[in-house]
C-alpha cells in the first residue's frame, strides 16, 4: 500500500483541498484508495460524505480517532490528510506512516517564514535524513503577476526540497469540493487549466522519484 501524506504545521495551507483531490485523482485512474482524515476539522470526511454514489468509491478514515486501524486492507493508495500545528513527537509519529510528503505552501510572506522553519524541523527527523521518505512542496493558491506569488516562486526553487508545481486560485476547487469532487471529474471544458498545472504534480507521484 502507497502512503502519501499531505503536511504542513502552518494552518490554512490547503492541505485538505490537495489530499482530496489527490485520492480522487488516483480513484478515477482506478486504484483503490483510502483517505485518512487526522484533522479534527475533519474537511476530508466531510467531502466524502457529499461525494456521490456513482463516482470512484474512497474509502474514508477518521484517523483523529483511531489512527490508521481501519484502513481497508486491499488499499493501493492511502492519502493522510495531516493536521495543522503538528511538532515534535507527533509530527515523528506522523512521518512514521508516511512514504511520500507534500508541502503545500500559500504565497505570503508569514507562510514562506512558517514553512521554512517547518521543512528545517521536518528534514531532521530520523525517517527524512535517511531518507525513507520523499518530500516536495507545492505552490498553492497562487494568483499570477503578483508580487507574493514571484517571492514564493523564487523561495521554493532555493529550498533543498524538489519543487512540483504551482496550483491557482481558483473557483474550480470550490465547485467540486461542494459537490464532493476533484477537480479531475469536473468537465473538460471547464477544467482543463487545472488539469494541465496538477500534470506535474501527478507526473511525479506516479514516478519512482516520489518513492524512497
Amino acid at each position: 500500500m502507497r502512503h502519501i501524506m499531505v503536511l504542513n504545521a502552518k494552518g490554512g495551507c490547503g492541505k485538505s483541498t490537495l489530499a482530496t483531490n489527490i485520492a480522487s485523482y488516483f480513484a478515477t485512474e482506478g486504484a483503490t484508495v483510502a483517505l485518512a482524515d487526522y484533522d479534527l476539522q475533519r474537511s476530508s470526511l466531510d467531502w466524502l460524505e457529499r461525494r456521490p454514489a456513482n463516482r470512484a468509491k474512497i474509502h474514508g478514515v477518521a484517523g483523529f480517532e483511531g489512527g490508521l486501524r481501519r484502513v481497508p486492507r486491499n488499499a493501493d493508495i492511502l492519502v493522510i490528510d495531516a493536521p495543522a500545528r503538528s511538532h515534535g513527537d507527533e509530527l515523528v509519529d506522523l512521518v512514521k506512516h508516511a512514504e511520500t510528503i507534500i508541502v503545500p505552501v500559500l504565497p505570503s510572506t508569514i507562510d514562506m517564514q512558517a514553512t521554512a522553519t517547518f521543512l528545517k524541523e521536518l528534514q531532521a527527523i530520523g525517517k527524512v535524513e535517511r531518507k525513507q521518505v520523499k518530500i516536495a512542496t507545492v505552490a498553492n493558491r497562487v494568483r499570477d503577476n503578483t508580487l507574493i506569488w514571484d517571492e514564493l516562486d523564487e523561495y521554493l526553487l532555493k529550498t533543498r526540497v524538489p519543487y512540483i508545481a504551482a496550483l491557482r486560485e481558483a473557483q474550480n476547487y470550490v465547485r467540486a469540493y461542494t459537490r464532493g469532487l476533484g477537480i479531475f471529474e469536473l468537465p473538460e471544458y471547464l477544467a482543463w487549466p487545472d488539469w494541465d498545472e496538477w500534470e506535474p504534480l501527478t507526473a511525479w507521484l506516479r514516478s519512482v522519484r516520489s518513492q524512497p
